[in-house]
């Protein structure tokens, strides 16, 4: 099989998906990264349920996100979750970057989501 940065991504995220697991106390923070959207949710691995989601195609988001560009627009995202885990007095959080790379993007929404007040 050829190493592809796909198949890269995915061998990183079987490999830490094995370590890192959602508890009701701290449920896991996933995100996922297409080439135009932004999505991450809050999930409970215990009882296999989302707890809370946010994207770039959030009805009350999309207006906000017009003329930003897609690091800006993580950010927002990363806010706007941490806004939504709040209302459901979710703090700390485990981060799953799903193989992504801690950088771009992914770096944004985090950075955004601490400053909305998740501890991870």
């Amino acid at each position: 099989m050829k190493r592809t940065k796909s198949v890269m991504r995915k061998i990183r995220q079987v490999r830490v998906r094995k370590n890192v697991t959602g508890t009701e106390e701290r449920p896991r923070l996933n995100i996922f990264r297409s080439s135009t959207h932004f999505y991450a949710q809050i999930i409970d691995d215990v009882k296999g349920v989302t707890l809370v989601s946010a994207s770039t195609l959030l009805k009350g988001l999309t207006e906000e996100l017009k003329g930003k560009n897609k690091k800006e627009q993580a950010k927002l995202v990363g806010k706007k979750l941490a806004e939504l885990c709040t209302e459901k007095s979710i703090k700390k959080v485990v981060f799953d970057r799903a193989g992504f790379i801690y950088h771009g993007r992914v770096a944004a929404f985090a950075e955004g989501a601490r400053e909305g007040g998740l501890d991870f």
